[in-house]
């Protein structure tokens, strides 16, 4: 996903702004007392911060006789010891302030993490078949991960840090121009511009390191999955060296941009220190010249040094604050990316449920294409009638499982109309149509968890008894009842511990009990061998009997009973007809028939040829067996 280029100023603003109805949710005034509460508490604290230093003050004026307690404060409170007493008992009270400001919000804050991730994951899923195909899966979830924290991040630094230090330092810049005068303000105002423009300069700098760290990290990320995901075929070509290498250099890249984040950090750190140094030597330096004229008193010369020292933790936050900020915006950024892109395919204003009657399928003129320069079906038509059985079979690429993608409505068509009972599917809900379409693919590919789990997916609320009742007919059952957990065996990574013949039954048996009016078989027997197809394809039988059922077949040996076969070639139909129809027509179905009889028939014959060495093999290794029976037997006879 490319990278945007955008202000610091507006891309804080959007994301303020779009966070701000989860941080105010509209439909949750518990939160928005939490909010309210919050606010309350941070105010006082920060009232109550910078009190402290006054007491600070006064326990030294009291020490060194050289100032009088103020008269407002209690009698109590005269005492050195007292004014100590009250000065740590201030900061304690302003740190519970604090604290219970944060357990306050900290249920705003999670609250609108939670909401914004399952925002993203319902997006991730409203998105169209055709960006699923094109995504990274190990560098999608990262994005997801780190904008997750991002948004955290800055959820919580926004309200609870940014808005309260914005406060400090407008109560300490009054105190300072009303009690000491405006040199005193100048030099903080002066400081704490330099230092914020250092601060701002030098982050910006280092977000583009950031920036390429984070690729190179979605890039490691992305290659450990997929080798992961693919840890057969990097086994069957022994290339754990050449994916250890490509895993090595994307971490190197992570490495070089992580370290010189980690340098360009201490730079900041050290600037940061020592624009605020020389300004705190600055007013130190001018209260002290105050003190030894005897215009101030050493408690004035403490106050300056205990407000300063006070007012560098939240200066020193800020700064972080910012970069904290940014660092979260740049995390986030490809967030809100994935969040921006529209749907392909939504359902229409007004679009209705799909009403199912007979289940009748109609293709009618259909016209599609991924690229425009490159169409996949032009102008295809036919109709698949309630509970018959269509086939639909051609050569690689002729758009035979296009036409399963489609009536599902992962893609839309450009012309033409695709038609369940009458009703275009564009008009109907997409959750309507596909509740009524089962499903039997080629690769299924199921989920880590156990079997019951992937069969009960074909309906979730599905008592125990309904599923294994779809397991008998899936013929599945007795095999995992063989199994030692059974039902709750775990299928691992993608079904990966189930055969290819397994797996299949499991995705017949959930079809099944999801019980739909529409079947679509699409080449489900394809990747199995002759045996484990024809165990299967009695499952199909069982399961498509009574339903209008679309075939998408390479084996043609499977479509044989079909009601009628469209044969496919370049995006139209060229052949159609039952079985010994198309054989008569002696076309390209006659032809695609042949040649797989003669590959089937080699198959048979070079099966039978090696069942045949092998049993040469094994009777030649009994020969010397037997010879030395017969010989050890006919010594003992002729004792």
């Amino acid at each position: 996903m490319p990278e945007k280029t955008i202000s610091a100023e507006g891309s804080m603003f959007r994301t303020l702004l779009n966070l701000w109805p989860y941080m105010w949710p509209g439909d949750r005034p518990d939160l928005k007392w939490r909010v309210v509460w919050a606010s309350v508490l941070l105010v006082v604290a920060k009232v109550v911060l910078v009190a402290v230093p006054y007491f600070f003050k006064w326990a030294t004026n009291a020490l060194t006789g050289e100032g009088a307690v103020p008269a407002y404060l209690p009698a109590a409170l005269a005492g050195p010891v007292m004014l100590v007493i009250a000065y740590n008992l201030v900061r304690v009270t302003q740190l519970g302030f604090n604290q219970l400001r944060d357990a306050l919000f900290a249920r705003v804050g999670q609250h609108a993490v939670r909401q914004l991730a399952y925002r993203t994951f319902v997006h991730m899923h409203e998105l169209s078949l055709r960006f699923h195909l094109e995504r990274r899966t190990g560098g999608l979830s990262r994005v997801i991960e780190r904008g997750t924290k991002g948004i955290e991040l800055i959820v919580r630094y926004t309200i609870l840090s940014a808005v309260p230090t914005v406060l400090e330092f407008a109560l300490t810049a009054i105190i300072f121009a009303v009690a000491y005068g405006w040199a005193y303000l100048l030099i903080v105002a002066l400081t704490v511009v330099l230092y914020l423009a250092f601060t701002v300069w030098a982050t910006n700098w280092r977000i583009a390191i950031r920036r390429e760290m984070n690729a190179s990290d979605t890039d490691a990320n992305t290659k450990a999955v997929d080798s992961l995901l693919n840890f057969e075929t990097v086994k069957y070509f022994s290339n754990e060296t050449m994916e250890a290498e490509r895993f090595d250099r994307s971490i190197a890249r992570y490495e070089e941009a992580a370290t010189r984040i980690w340098t360009s950090l201490g730079w900041l750190n050290f600037g940061q220190g020592l624009i605020f140094g020389l300004g705190m030597a600055a007013a130190m330096g001018l209260s002290a010249v105050e003190v030894m004229h005897g215009t101030r008193t050493v408690g004035d010369f403490v106050f300056v040094n205990a407000m300063l020292m006070q007012l560098s933790i939240p200066l020193n936050f800020i700064g972080s604050l910012y970069r904290d900020i940014r660092q979260g915006l740049t995390d986030i950024e490809q967030m809100f990316d994935l969040l921006d892109v529209r749907q392909e395919v939504t359902d229409r204003p007004g679009a209705h449920d799909l009403r199912i009657g007979e289940g009748a399928i109609a293709f009618r003129d259909v016209h599609f294409a991924y690229d425009p320069a490159r169409p996949i079906l032009k102008g295809v038509s036919f109709e698949v009638p309630a509970g018959h059985t269509v086939a639909i079979v051609g050569p690689s690429g002729a758009g035979k499982s296009t036409i399963s993608r489609l009536l599902f409505r992962f893609y839309d068509i450009q012309e033409g109309a695709i038609e369940i009972d009458g009703q275009d599917v564009r008009d109907v809900t997409q959750k309507s149509l596909r509740a009524a379409i089962g499903m039997v693919p080629q690769d299924t590919v199921l989920f880590n968890d156990t079997i019951a789990y992937n069969i009960r997916y074909g309906r979730p609320d599905a008592r125990e008894e309904d599923v294994r009742r779809a397991a008998e007919l899936a013929q599945i059952d007795g095999f995992i009842r063989d199994l030692p957990e059974g039902y709750r065996s775990m299928v691992g990574e993608r079904g990966l511990k189930l055969s290819g013949g397994e797996k299949q039954r499991v995705a017949i048996a959930r079809t099944i009990l999801k019980a739909p009016p529409i079947l679509i078989l699409d080449e489900a027997t394809s990747a199995l061998d002759t045996h484990t197809e024809q165990e299967i394809q009695s499952a199909l039988d069982l399961v498509s009997r009574g339903r209008t059922t679309l075939v998408i077949a390479h084996r043609l040996s499977t479509v044989i009973a079909a009601d009628e076969i469209i044969v496919l070639k370049d995006g139209r139909i060229a052949e159609r007809g039952k079985h010994a129809e198309l054989l008569r027509q002696g076309g390209l179905y006659a032809a695609m028939w042949h040649r797989q009889r003669e590959a089937s028939e080699a198959e048979e014959r070079l099966r039978l040829a090696r069942e045949k060495d092998e049993l040469g093999i094994i009777v030649r290794r009994r020969i010397p067996e037997v010879a030395a029976g017969v010989a050890e037997e006919t010594a003992e006879a002729g004792k």
